[in-house]
């Protein structure tokens, strides 16, 4: 069997070998901690891992095909209850084929801001979280919480978390919009139906040497006292930092290191991340149309609807793709959905 573009497997083998003997050589010169030598093992580690796939993958489909010659009736059988299987290891080479632009591979900068309904919304926010979270640990990828602000009776208004792994931003933009959730309330002695709706933003962490010049002048830098839920490891210090791109009112926070320089630090890194999508989705206006079904982030248009009462249901509003098992979404099977969303 023959896989070519992206799948073809003997042109990276032979890439790959230049790549290992090119990253050997830098290791030689003592090289081995510096830019350039660490995102070339990254694409080494990537192409590793398509070949690996698809050589699982051809080596399966090359059984079936012998044992369908052999026309063993016992054996086809045993091979059909093994064909979903097959078609999802399929779906997902065929989903890394969407993940083609030059940020999909980046780390994620996931922000979930609460909307309009206090308590409600603040909870919602925190399913939300709870659900990326989940999906992160099923993905494989490692996450770190940079920001988060508590709602005053529980849940939160809004989070910031770094997910970390290839692909991350890439499967991560899909969940960008407002997301709306449809529940019999939980914090009302009535038990009515309450609507409440969240926004997540989506943002590629860039790297350091990115052309993003930010001015002195063009920032206002406050610092404060970092706030949690309580216990012993609430930090006590004006160390939390808030970067303010006046140009842009674009506003970065960050708490979750003890030292207010070490949180500048990444303070500025996603202010840096965010400046630059901003100039792409610029850049992309220019150059070609939005598509049709994207939304913009407002809380008029839901991306995606959550609902579980009266009934179980859960719809992506872009691709129509939509499930009964609202449960499981919540704890953290999405990957449908983005997909759907990627075969666009």
């Amino acid at each position: 069997m023959i896989f070519g573009g992206y799948f073809d497997v003997d042109n990276k083998k032979s890439n790959l070998s230049n790549l290992e003997n090119n990253l050997q050589d830098m290791y030689k010169d003592n090289k081995w901690n510096t830019k350039e030598s660490i995102d070339l093992s990254k694409k080494i580690s990537e192409d590793k891992k398509i070949i690996s796939n698809v050589e699982k993958l051809n080596q399966t489909l090359t059984s079936y095909l012998e044992v369908i010659e052999l026309k063993d009736n016992d054996l086809i059988s045993e091979i059909s209850s093994n064909i979903e299987n097959l078609k999802k290891q399929i779906n997902s080479l065929e989903i890394e084929t969407k993940l083609s632009s030059k940020t999909d591979k980046e780390n994620a900068i996931l922000e979930i801001h609460s909307g309009a309904g206090g308590t409600e919304s603040c909870d919602w926010a925190q399913m939300l979280l709870r659900m990326y979270l989940r999906w992160c640990d099923k993905k494989g990828f490692t996450y770190e919480i940079l920001d988060i602000l508590y709602g005053e009776e529980a849940g939160i208004k809004k989070v910031i978390v770094l997910v970390k792994g290839i692909n991350a931003y890439g499967y991560l933009k899909c969940e960008k919009g407002v997301h709306r959730l449809v529940r019999l309330s939980p914090f009302d002695s009535a038990n009515r139906r309450h609507t409440s709706f969240a926004a997540v933003e989506v943002t590629p962490q860039i790297e350091d040497d990115i052309n993003i010049e930010i001015k002195d002048s063009d920032i206002r830098i406050d610092v404060y006292r970092s706030t949690g839920a309580g216990g012993q490891g609430v930090n006590t210090t004006d160390s939390a930092v808030r970067i303010t791109h006046i140009p842009t009112n674009i506003v970065v926070t960050c708490q979750n290191e003890r030292s207010q320089l070490k949180n500048k630090e990444i303070a500025m890194k996603v202010l840096k991340s965010k400046l630059y999508a901003l100039e792409e989705e610029k850049r992309k206006k220019e150059t070609e149309e939005e598509k049709k079904n994207q939304s913009d982030i407002n809380f008029g248009s839901q991306i995606r609807s959550y609902v579980m009462h009266p009934y179980s249901m859960v719809k992506d509003h872009r691709t129509n793709y939509e499930t009964s098992n609202v449960n499981k979404v919540l704890d953290g099977e999405i990957d449908d959905f983005i997909e759907e969303y990627l075969k666009l």
